[in-house]
């Protein structure tokens, strides 16, 4: 039994970031700008903003946040991406998902410019990703293959199940994963018998967003585990049933928990498994700046910046 250290690895990508955005800032004189566009006050995206907000100053790259209101129309939402399209100091642009209901997701993703699209997420960057023409992709599922690719898990031949089948996980990782030879089998809630599929699983990848729904017995011995699911609990008999004990001691100074969608039980028969937290979502965050930095590098040779390598 291994840990997949996310939090361990996301340090080292980071700094390599880091160090290329002052060469390139000296370079050029110019600094990489990323900006977040929020829509309302979902306090879990607003923590995950505040993270990327934080790694991004510290490497050095200019984080910008715009927020609407929560009932902020269509139109406004377009026409300030628009605005961010057309902006040369910003080049790459994140749309904090979920979107508030009635807001037309698609609709807002294809308004990115594609050159800017640091998630990945419009329908023309999302096409490569499943044809294997990709040059950047996207973050969480990046962080999963280079993760598993760092402690040297090979994914040739591999049979690779992928619980959960959203356009921001699910979907694109079973594409890249089958880009690299694995076997791929997508579970979801419409799936039958999904304890038999999970046990056939050499690799087994959770994104389904429901703490716990992979119990120990479903999982075959030296199966490699990756949970990218991230639930807060606040009460104490959920954090009991769903989490470790470090958990535990966390709910006891905090009053919230953070719980995985594989059980941790699982964890002592699986040859690898991600811890949560720790896992994927330092991963994620690290991802992110490094196509950040991509983007501002494609950016200033499209353009022919002075000093661009």
């Amino acid at each position: 039994m291994g840990v997949l250290d996310g939090q361990a690895l996301a340090v080292k990508i980071r700094e390599q970031v880091g160090r290329e955005v002052t060469r390139l800032r000296e370079a050029t004189n110019r600094t990489p700008g990323l900006t977040v566009l929020m829509v309302g006050d979902d306090p879990a995206s607003r923590i995950y903003v505040r993270t990327k907000h934080k790694v991004a100053e510290k490497l050095g790259i200019r984080s910008d946040l715009v927020i609407l209101p929560g009932d902020a129309s269509q139109t406004l939402v377009l026409e300030r991406l628009r605005k961010l399209n057309r902006d040369d100091d910003v080049d790459a642009v994140l749309v904090q998902i979920p979107l508030p209901a009635g807001l037309d997701t698609w609709a807002v993703l294809d308004e990115i410019d594609p050159r800017k699209d640091v998630d990945r997420f419009h329908p023309l960057n999302l096409g490569r990703v499943m044809t294997g023409e990709a040059d950047l992709f996207p973050c969480t599922p990046a962080g999963v293959l280079r993760l598993l690719d760092h402690h040297g898990v090979d994914l040739k031949g591999i049979n690779a199940v992928v619980v959960g089948r959203s356009f921001i996980v699910g979907k694109p990782l079973a594409a890249m994963l089958t880009n690299h030879h694995a076997t791929v089998t997508v579970c979801h809630t419409r799936t039958r018998d999904l304890a038999a599929r999970i046990r056939e699983a050499e690799l087994v990848v959770a994104a389904a967003g429901q703490p716990g729904i992979i119990k120990a017995d479903m999982v075959c011995s030296g199966a490699v585990l990756v949970d990218v699911g991230t639930t807060f609990l606040d009460q104490r008999e959920e954090v009991e049933r769903l989490c470790p004990p470090d958990q535990l001691r966390r709910f006891e100074r905090k009053g919230n928990a953070i719980a995985g969608d594989i059980h941790w039980t699982a964890w002592e028969k699986s040859a690898w498994y991600t811890p949560v937290p720790g896992g994927i979502g330092p991963m994620t965050v690290a991802m992110l700046m490094e196509n950040t930095l991509e983007l501002f590098r494609a950016r200033g040779r499209r353009l022919q910046w002075p000093g661009m390598p």
